[in-house]
């Protein structure tokens, strides 16, 4: 059976044009996504997901009818992922954008969106054993303003960093802001952890507001641990006893090396056995 979309509520089949050489999408990013997980039928951590497209969509200005909600949306990902027969486990991309126009004239600033349902192996979320072997990308940084912590379609910088990261054959590639500072891998969330204490980007340092991030700040102080959220130095991450990334569709994946540094993995495992484990 081939793989099908759903484009502004109607199914697809994978392969179909659906949009102009004047999409403003295609023409400048316009837009923004989001990457969930769905497990046995049910979207994971649908109620953090959906408030932050609310807030980027905001953000970006668009004007939203009365009908497109949360709702509505949920309803046709459990319907696309049912007619691609993967509502099991399946990563679930949602991306919304505006339609046609120049710069400064575009036709309307409604939303318009494409669901796509592609199945998921069910290990992504399970403890990697191996750990991940990452690098530092410098040649494009990250800026810090108020599109930094949104998951909106200019992805240059982590598409750039992505391309690095495979030619090194690094699994994943961190990127740094307009500091000089950690920022991000290309995909996830970056934490470390040194003399027992947890550290992360703070989101004034231009990261992505993760899902799983916030979740994990959210439990991590009931459960004993320390974390600070703060600007961390390339020296800060090279000096730490452990490093692990963290979204939602592979929760916490501990690093097992950064260059030539090693890193351990016992509090990171503690962690994702304490918070995350499926």
């Amino acid at each position: 059976m081939g793989n099908f979309f759903n484009y502004n509520g109607k199914i697809y089949k994978e392969g179909t044009a659906i949009v102009s050489a004047d999409n403003r999408g295609l023409r400048y990013g316009d837009g923004l996504f989001e990457t969930m997980k769905l497990k046995n039928g049910e979207l994971i951590f649908a109620d953090e997901h959906f408030p932050r497209l609310w807030k980027g969509l905001k953000t970006l200005q668009f004007e939203l009818p009365k009908h497109f909600t949360p709702e509505l949306l949920q309803e046709q990902i459990l319907l696309l992922a049912k007619k691609n027969e993967n509502e099991n486990s399946a990563r679930i991309r949602l991306s919304v954008f505006r339609s046609d126009g120049g710069l400064y004239d575009a036709k309307d600033h409604l939303p318009n969106y494409i669901i796509q349902s592609l199945p998921l192996s069910t290990d992504a979320g399970k403890w990697n054993g191996n750990g991940l072997i990452l690098g530092i990308y410098n040649d494009v940084k990250k800026s810090c303003d108020i599109l930094s912590n949104l998951k909106h379609n200019n992805y240059l910088p982590s598409v750039m960093a992505a391309l690095h990261a495979k030619k090194q054959k690094w699994n994943d590639a961190i990127i740094l802001n307009a500091y000089n500072r950690i920022c991000e891998s290309t995909i996830a969330n970056i934490f470390l952890i040194k003399n027992d204490i947890i550290y992360t980007p703070a989101l004034s340092e231009g990261c992505v507001a993760g899902i799983i991030r916030g979740y994990l700040i959210s439990k991590i102080f009931s459960l004993g641990f320390s974390l600070v959220e703060k600007e961390i130095t390339i020296d800060e991450l090279m000096n730490a006893d452990e490093v692990f990334l963290t979204n939602s569709i592979y929760n916490i994946r501990w690093v097992q090396q950064i260059d030539n540094k090693k890193y351990s993995n016992d509090l990171t495992l503690k962690i994702y056995s304490a918070v995350l484990a499926n």
